[in-house]
């Protein structure tokens, strides 16, 4: 696979399962871990989001709910990101997932992820 550096998405898909996302660059490291609140395939993941598993003041982690539904010819993907602990992982994600999706668009659509790591991107300036 060429292009930005991908990501691996480690875990299984049913209630209770833990989840991680590690970075697939040779580093290993993981950047998120969570666990599976709820799944109805092909249509609804409901899971826990911990960006910082390491931290000395553990908090509660925040939910992200997938839901996959037709939408005439095309099929619409929501992602619902709450219980955020602060405004410091609103702006990550706020920032984060655009870029995620994108380069999950740019693979399903062509089979390669973009060419540059799109989280890696400067910030638009308004």
């Amino acid at each position: 696979m060429g292009g930005a550096e991908a990501t691996s998405h480690l875990g299984a898909s049913h209630a209770g399962s833990a989840w991680e996302h590690q970075r697939v660059d040779g580093s290993g490291a993981v950047d998120a871990i969570g666990q599976v609140i709820k799944a109805d395939p092909p249509t609804r993941l409901v899971i826990t989001f911990d960006d910082a598993p390491d931290a000395e003041s553990p908090r509660e982690p925040s939910v992200v709910t997938f839901v996959v539904e037709p939408h005439q010819d095309i099929v619409r993907l929501t992602v619902t990101h709450e219980n955020l602990p602060n405004k410091e992982t609103l702006g990550g994600i706020s920032h984060g997932w655009p870029a995620v999706l994108a380069n999950l668009k740019s693979l399903l659509e062509t089979g390669e992820v973009l060419a540059q790591a799109p989280w890696e991107m400067s910030r638009a300036h308004a």
